[in-house]
């Protein structure tokens, strides 16, 4: 595999966190990502609610958790009021709703706030995979040549810059999910 190769491919890995990072920031709308990390005690082990329950969104503002055993859905409703997301749990028989409260302006600005910091360490992340790939590429300059080294490297910083702009492309879509009411 070669030094291209291996730098686009920490490249798409650094974008696949940032897009699940931005699963996580909250908008207006319900969206499973919001919940699917938290954290259920069950079985003696602590395990992710989206291993041990399906999340859908039946309605814009609601969440609809269905456990696979109908046993812990009461555990599932603590796990998520524990976990301090600022929804409140309904157990509803043998499943949880959650209704999503519509965001203020104040936290608004917050997530995008937060979106906006994610952006940064993920082009941090991008022109540091860069930086790597630029140092391997200069260890080998005796063996490739100078003419082969100023070609990678301009290979590598097209491949930096056309991920740093996915990301921005990213971002502002989930700024703009955000800034929608």
């Amino acid at each position: 595999m070669s030094i291209l190769d291996q730098t686009k491919a920490k490249m798409v890995a650094a974008i696949e966190h940032f897009k699940n990072e931005l699963r996580n920031i909250r908008t207006g709308r319900a969206n499973p990502g919001m919940v699917e990390h938290v954290s259920v005690e069950v079985y003696g082990s602590s395990m992710r609610l989206k291993d041990v329950a399906s999340i859908s969104t039946p309605e814009p503002r609601q969440l609809l958790i269905t456990p696979f055993d109908p046993q812990i859905t009461n555990t599932i409703g603590k796990a998520i009021e524990k976990a301090n997301l600022g929804f409140m749990p309904i157990v509803d028989g043998n499943i949880v709703r959650i209704k999503i409260p519509p965001m203020t302006e104040e936290l608004r600005k917050k997530m995008a706030k937060t979106c906006h910091e994610e952006l940064e360490e993920a082009k941090i992340s991008i022109r540091n995979i860069r930086r790597e790939a630029n140092d391997l590429v200069r260890k080998q300059k005796d063996e490739i040549g100078e003419d082969v080294v100023r070609k990678w490297e301009k290979e590598i910083q097209e491949l930096t810059d056309k991920f740093c702009k996915d990301a921005e492309e990213l971002s502002e879509k989930k700024e703009k999910e955000i800034a929608t009411i």
